[in-house]
């Protein structure tokens, strides 16, 4: 069985790699997140076998934080868009997604977009990205 310390390493190695590994695009830097979140909570929650909760707690939390990030990035899209407030919520309700358009700047063609993920009535995140007109596949940071 596995000690706590070595495999609290392994899963920040593992998700070290995997950041590194997935920095150029932001859905999969949110699912490398979630997925290093989620295998460092399944070797804490899976005390009989640390490896399966790592690599089970990994793939829901790559999964989850992927879809999430691919999400919010199309309510930021499309309120820059459409000029107006974007809201996605999951068919149970538990979780949403706003994004709010807050500015536009003229010379550089880019709008701000104010992006608020939830969970149940909780801001998870409160992030402001800029969406610029030249660039409407990825927003600009």
């Amino acid at each position: 069985m596995l000690q706590k310390p070595v495999a609290l390493t392994v899963a920040a190695v593992f998700l070290s790699v995997v950041l590194a590994a997935c920095a150029s695009e932001r859905t999969y830097q949110g699912a490398a997140a979630g997925g290093g979140i989620g295998a460092i909570a399944g070797v804490l929650l899976d005390k009989h076998n640390r490896w399966r909760g790592a690599a089970l707690g990994g793939a829901l939390g790559a999964l989850m934080g992927g879809t999430i990030t691919e999400i919010a990035s199309r309510a930021s899209q499309e309120s820059a868009q459409k000029n107006q407030p974007v809201v996605y919520k999951s068919e149970d309700g538990t979780q949403k997604v706003e994004a709010t358009p807050v500015g536009y700047n003229a010379q550089t063609k880019c709008h701000k977009v104010r992006e608020r993920v939830y969970q149940g009535d909780q801001v998870v995140k409160d992030d402001t990205k800029e969406i610029c007109e030249s660039n409407k596949t990825e927003p600009k940071y």
